[in-house]
């Protein structure tokens, strides 16, 4: 059994589709990676596109940019593949006996070079990361419900216009979609699940829920005194952290998470001294300025040895996102030990069991965010992966999905 993952960007650090392959491989199954960029050198489960293709992909970010304008921030982003590069004569792909299509586009491929793929009459398993493959171009939709019956007049867009791209985007997926037979649809939790369910696009295709792999044999508990001590940070600290690329993040409930650290400021009190570890970006003074704690930077993890560390100099790991597909950096510092506080949305509820191994907090309610924080802290709440997320027990269900295939194939 050959499988190839195909994905834009491969990174060293917490990569899903990077994850499944070597859990697979791990599994005895011959997969290999084929992506248009990473930081990962080239190997032989590994292949990187060439020059011709990244630059088509440059040009390919900038028409995008061109073609949909300016957009309705706090409704998420929009994508519009335009240019790509057709892999479907890649001796590799020809070789394979199943791809896996993970976050594919920026560049990489558009929607005709997918269907160059699907001519080969292999099985394709779409793994959706996000809601871009069941709508028609966001990668999340919020409240909006148009992706069930079909998407127009979209609200990220400041123009209204019942023929705009995501109609004609829309369109072409469900052409595309209706045309080929061998599209298998995985959804990483049981919210998207029940999304791609829904969607207009998807409702009669096969779909799986699947989770995402993280190593629990890798991401694990180690002394945490030990790892402050490598950070530098006083062992009777209480050390809060979360992850922060972008405050301006429409995903990423930063408002949310500000109000409930004033809170816990104003509200908590404790013996020992709290400090908040901010990971993904170096030091940002807004963000600094508006913690009523000591902070501390560490910037942009670059390898999971680093990550592990983070979790688990940890008292506490906060995910305060407004949109989230699975949460796989939760699921990670749940393997350390660490408790999680995060709302109750999206992938979010498969992963924190509330109050055993964190706290959902109910949705943009950052009174209830500090209330999470605080019951974890004074409860002493330990993090813990849920049974159903050991990576035997996923690796399975994908062999179990290799041997429907068969079944519909025979």
């Amino acid at each position: 059994m050959k499988v190839v993952h195909l994905q834009t960007n491969i990174s060293s650090s917490g990569s899903a589709p990077l994850r499944l392959h070597e859990a697979l491989y791990n599994a005895e199954i011959d997969s290999t990676i084929l992506s248009l960029n990473s930081d990962i050198e080239q190997n032989e489960q590994l292949e990187h596109l060439g020059k011709k293709a990244k630059l088509l992909s440059l040009i390919n970010g900038k028409l995008e940019r061109f073609i949909i304008g300016k957009t309705v921030k706090k409704f998420g982003y929009f994508s519009y593949p335009l240019l790509g590069t057709d892999i479907s004569n890649i001796k590799q792909i020809k070789n394979a006996d199943i791809l896996y299509l993970h976050w594919a586009i920026g560049g990489f491929l558009n929607i005709k070079d997918i269907e160059q793929l699907c001519r080969l009459n292999k099985p394709i398993i779409i793994f959706m990361h996000d809601m871009w493959t069941i709508t028609g171009g966001c990668h999340h939709s919020f409240d909006c419900e148009k992706y069930k019956t079909g998407c127009n007049n979209c609200q990220i867009f400041m123009r209204n216009k019942e023929n705009d791209l995501s109609a004609k985007e829309f369109n072409k997926k469900l052409k595309l979609y209706s045309k080929f037979n061998n599209l298998y649809f995985v959804a990483p939790s049981k919210w998207l699940f029940n999304c791609a369910k829904k969607s207009l696009l998807t409702k009669n295709k096969p779909i799986f829920y699947i989770p995402n792999v993280v190593n629990s044999k890798f991401f694990k508990p180690f002394d945490k005194n030990v790892a402050k001590q490598i950070l530098n940070i006083d062992s009777d600290e209480i050390v809060i952290a979360f992850g922060a690329v972008s405050i301006d993040s429409p995903y990423k409930g930063w408002i949310f998470l500000q109000k409930a650290l004033e809170i816990l400021h104003k509200d908590f009190s404790i013996d020992k001294k709290i400090s908040v570890l901010i990971f993904g970006s170096g030091y940002n003074k807004q963000i600094a300025d508006s913690i009523p704690f000591k902070t501390k930077f560490v910037g942009r993890l670059r390898d999971d040895y680093s990550t592990v560390l983070i979790y688990n100099a940890a008292d506490i790991f906060i995910a305060p996102s407004l949109a989230e597909t699975f949460g796989l950096v939760i699921l990670e510092a749940l393997c350390c030990g660490t408790p999680v506080v995060g709302f109750n949305v999206g992938g979010i509820p498969d992963l924190i069991l509330h109050k055993k191994n964190g706290y959902l907090s109910r949705y943009k309610d950052g009174e209830d965010l500090a209330r999470g924080i605080i019951f974890c802290l004074t409860n002493n709440i330990h993090g813990y992966m849920p049974p159903n997320f050991y990576t035997d027990l996923i690796i399975k269900k994908h062999l179990e999905l290799y041997e429907y295939i068969k079944s519909v194939k025979s």
